[in-house]
């Protein structure tokens, strides 16, 4: 396993070098970063079709800055300073536990006052550039493609603080046993808690902008799906728990291509330190499992991909409005309630034991269901007039 990127560096080149990029936490960036990449030519694609529009809208330009630009710049140029330079002042810490590290209170003044002082000179030397002698209301023209960074910063905010809401109900008990703790650590994410509450952030920011709702579903399903998967690999590569239950059967024979780890695999040196010591080991990530598990994450991403190009296939093949994303539910329902069946995770006590996963994943794979049908219609009704 790689806990970090620094691991990963060592085992392929043996070099180790100090950095403190944590393995998950660089691929759900690359997630996000691939999922707004797709958003955007999906974007585009639909405004050069004419299914979506830009929209015009009217700002004030020339103005000096106000008290408010003023303090948010300095208050964000003294919490990077205050975090960057105790980082490089104390780098071996920010290595050894970089979470620990950023979500303390620990910093540097001194860095803090520097960098508040540089990005409000950098705002206000940009600024004075745009000055009027009197500020004038002009029309800006927006494309809904331009907004996918915003889209991107705000799916990614408010996702990974649904992810932590959706996980701490679904362990409960450990949030009671340390809810300050459960909430600022960065394990323990839910994806569907990070699917509901980033689309609900997403659709309130765009409606701003008029852009359709429903393209824009459709343009997000086959991004959500490929930043799924890509996720998964970060786990996968890291051993961050969402693995499956133990797997003793032997590897069949039409495997025999693969390796072992394929079929089943007891995740030594998980970044989580699950499990039992390993002999002889140093370092922080020295736990092995007892026995090996399905190695779940590994088949999420496989089939996610393979979803992905389905969705991307479909995309141009299916004109009906609001069809992709309904078929998007379906897929994502189907392949997470089936996983479940070998995946470790905390059951409710009813129904004979079930996940909050399945509940949610069920109920996608019946609204993605409903949804098809009502927008088969809408659009056949249409048609006919």
């Amino acid at each position: 396993m790689y806990p970090t990127i620094s691991h990963l560096i060592e085992d392929l080149f043996g070099i180790y070098i100090p950095l403190p990029i944590q393995t998950f936490g660089f691929w759900v960036a690359i997630a996000f970063i691939s999922a707004a990449y797709v958003i955007r030519l999906e974007l585009e694609r639909k405004e050069k079709k004419g299914l979506i529009s830009s929209v015009k809208i009217k700002q004030i330009i020339g103005k000096k800055l106000s008290n408010w630009e003023i303090t948010i710049s300095a208050l964000t140029g003294f919490i990077l300073g205050y975090k960057i330079l105790e980082g490089i002042l104390f780098y071996d810490d920010l290595v050894a536990d970089p979470q620990s590290f950023i979500l303390s209170s620990r910093g540097n003044v001194f860095g803090g006052l520097i960098f508040a002082y540089l990005s409000y000179y950098q705002k206000n030397k940009e600024n004075k550039k745009q000055i009027l002698s009197k500020p004038k209301e002009v029309e800006k023209t927006i494309h809904p493609f331009e907004l996918v960074g915003n889209i991107t910063m705000i799916a990614a905010i408010s996702g990974i603080v649904g992810a932590k809401i959706f996980h701490n109900l679904e362990n409960i008990d450990d949030f009671l046993a340390d809810p300050i703790g459960q909430l600022l650590s960065f394990s323990g994410l839910t994806f569907y808690g990070g699917l509901i509450c980033g689309t609900l952030a997403v659709i309130l920011y765009c409606r701003k902008y008029k852009i359709p709702i429903i393209h824009l579903i459709d343009s997000a399903a086959p991004a959500l799906m490929l930043a799924y998967g890509i996720g998964r690999i970060g786990c996968q590569m890291s051993g961050d728990g969402d693995w499956g239950i133990v797997n003793l059967a032997p590897k069949p024979d039409w495997l025999s291509i693969f390796p072992d780890w394929v079929w089943s695999y007891d995740f030594p040196n998980n970044v989580i330190n699950a499990g039992v010591y390993i002999e002889g080991c140093t370092g922080r990530f020295c736990s092995v499992l007892p026995e090996p598990v399905w190695p779940t994450s590994l088949y999420e991403t496989i089939m996610c991909l393979m979803l992905f190009g389905l969705l991307w296939f479909l995309r141009k093949k299916i004109s009906v409005p609001g069809l992709i994303f309904s078929i998007y539910l379906i897929l994502n329902g189907t392949e997470r309630f089936f996983i479940e069946k070998i995946r470790v995770n905390t059951e409710y006590n009813f129904l004979g034991g079930i996940t909050q996963a399945e509940i949610i994943s069920f109920c996608l794979i019946i609204t993605g269901i409903l949804m098809s049908i009502f927008f088969i219609q809408k659009n056949r009704n249409k048609n006919i007039s």
